[in-house]
């Protein structure tokens, strides 16, 4: 099912052909039938292709799902195909394209970065930011789940997490004094807290608070604030944040962070979807 609504889904073809497509027009092709098939260039984990097929749907294109969101498919797998009138197959091609495209990479990135960091830690999780291009966070989330990973935070309004930016406006106050605030305000919401040094992260562990977001650190510091806090019970979830990419993902993991925050995924190049149409 698609998480854009037909709405958006509407305004997003729309706004490539906004007074028709004249190049169609003016070759007077537009109602002969056709066929157009969206494939793998190579290997890539899907996203994006409930919302491109209910693109093809909407431009009046019948459109057949190959494959599910969150595969991992081959390179020359078919994706996704469907038959329709020219007009309308060139109108939904590159929308529903480009989609597929950008959001298959945040997929594959996701899942790549999750394959490195699980050679250190099997049960690791990869968490990421709400870091995404703003206006596009249901495909962003929509993505990384895709990908094997989870969203560390979906915005503002849902989670509590205190940054030096919100200390700096109760200098006074300590991490004791900040988390008796919080629970008493948001009873039952977890705590979480960015730490920019071991010594902030195990005195934010003696607070109470349920996450300790470890900004920048290096592995060996996480594998020292783990050793810190590792008898507490409960003991606060380590997220290591700050830089996590495929080449430091496990030794972060080994280190012993629970999980790792990271915008890496969004920053991924897109995957390259090839695209046929023909006459029928």
């Amino acid at each position: 099912m698609s998480v854009l609504s037909t709405a958006e889904l509407e305004r997003l073809l729309a706004e490539d052909t906004p007074f028709g497509d004249l190049t169609t027009d003016s070759l007077d092709i537009g109602g002969r039938p056709g066929r157009i098939c969206f494939a793998a260039r190579s290997a890539m984990v899907v996203a994006g292709i409930d919302e491109a097929k209910s693109l093809l749907n909407l431009a009046g294109v019948r459109a057949q799902v190959n494959v599910h969101s969150g595969q991992e498919v081959e390179a020359g797998a078919t994706i996704l195909t469907g038959e329709g009138e020219a007009g309308s197959l060139h109108r939904v091609w590159k929308v529903a394209q480009t989609l597929m495209e950008i959001w298959s990479g945040v997929a594959s990135a996701t899942r790549e970065l999750a394959r490195a960091a699980r050679v250190g830690r099997p049960d690791i999780m990869i968490a990421c930011t709400r870091k995404n291009v703003p206006g596009t966070k249901a495909m962003a989330v929509a993505a990384v789940k895709a990908g094997g990973g989870v969203m560390h935070r979906l915005g503002l309004s849902e989670t509590v997490l205190v940054f030096p930016q919100h200390r700096a406006f109760r200098p006074r106050d300590g991490f004791a004094e900040l988390a008796r605030a919080l629970r008493s305000r948001a009873p039952e919401k977890k705590l979480t807290v960015e730490v920019v040094t071991i010594e902030e992260g195990a005195a934010a562990a003696e607070a109470g608070f349920d996450v300790i977001q470890a900004e920048k650190f290096r592995p060996g510091e996480i594998a020292e604030l783990v050793a810190r806090i590792d008898q507490m019970t409960p003991r606060p979830v380590v997220a290591a944040a700050g830089g996590i990419n495929p080449d430091n993902a496990a030794g972060y993991a080994r280190a012993g962070a629970d999980v790792l925050v990271t915008s890496w995924p969004f920053t991924a190049k897109p995957v390259d979807v090839v695209v046929t149409i023909e006459p029928r």
